[in-house]
């Protein structure tokens, strides 16, 4: 074979890949197009999961399966899906104990499957900001403001910090709005739509300002809001504090916050995209 056709032949390699990257692009930047006209019209993302490949260990699946109730709700093919980003956030962070706490597959499968309840109506689940989860056996001495504290999120550290005991009080109560878990990783989701230009962290940032729009334009709504003794005192601090105790509220008595407050409820299930499990 002559240079030449060496060359021509390369030559016609080199501009098949041209094409088909080029191809790639086009599809990728239609699809982008697609999704984002289905966004605008229906707020929640075109497609949320991927293969379910990961698998957790027997022992973790029977702690889900009989210490975690929202897992029961799901149906059989959410199951496989909840399962499966248990496993990825379990294998994404570090859980960390302290002050001798030995951390067992208990904590770690409780802990990843809040997280993975928070975003399961979300397509990117991982919760960039955060990357270790100390975990303390009860309340802790905080530097951050020189307290003790029983939950908090550190931006800066990308770490959550949770008292085990309390965290599983959370739990034990499952009507009475108050769970730790719940709170913190709320937080963290909150700050993390905020940093993230993900299709999910926006529906949910966007929608979180449309409700403090609402809340703020309607003064009968936000004078029952306060008068409510269905929020804890300080919900009302700051927004931060408000969305974590409304979601604590949204998952723990669903029924209860739609009755009280229908437009509330509908973009708390619109930020978390929560249309499964009863919600």
């Amino acid at each position: 074979m002559s240079f030449y056709q060496q060359f021509n032949n390369g030559g016609k390699v080199v501009l098949i890949i041209c094409f088909a990257a080029l191809f790639i692009m086009l599809c990728y930047f239609a699809l982008r197009m697609v999704e984002m006209a289905f966004v605008m019209k229906t707020k929640r993302p075109l497609y949320r999961h991927f293969w379910p490949f990961r698998k957790l260990s027997e022992e973790q699946l029977r702690i889900l399966q009989t210490q975690f109730p929202f897992y029961s709700k799901l149906d059989e093919r959410e199951k496989r899906y909840f399962e499966h980003r248990v496993a990825s956030l379990i294998k994404d962070k570090f859980f960390i104990g302290r002050e001798g706490l030995v951390v067992t597959d208990e904590m770690k499968v409780l802990i990843a499957s809040t997280a993975a309840m928070l975003t399961f109506g979300f397509r990117d689940f991982y919760i960039g900001l955060i990357t270790k989860i100390f975990i303390y056996p009860d309340e802790f001495y905080s530097k951050m403001n020189e307290e003790f504290h029983r939950g908090e999120f550190n931006p800066k550290l990308k770490a959550l910090v949770i008292s085990w005991k309390h965290f599983k009080e959370g739990f034990e109560i499952a009507s009475d709005n108050i769970n730790l878990g719940i709170h913190e990783f709320t937080h963290a989701i909150h700050l993390n739509s905020i940093k993230e230009k993900d299709v999910s962290s926006t529906i949910f940032e966007d929608s979180f300002k449309e409700l403090i729009d609402i809340i703020s334009n309607q003064d009968d709504l936000r004078q029952r809001l306060i008068a409510a003794k269905y929020f804890r005192d300080y919900a009302f601090t700051n927004q931060f504090e408000f969305l974590a105790v409304l979601v604590e509220s949204f998952i723990e008595s669903p029924q209860e916050l739609k009755s009280q407050f229908p437009q509330v409820y509908k973009k708390v299930q619109q930020m978390l995209n929560f249309n499964f499990a009863g919600y």
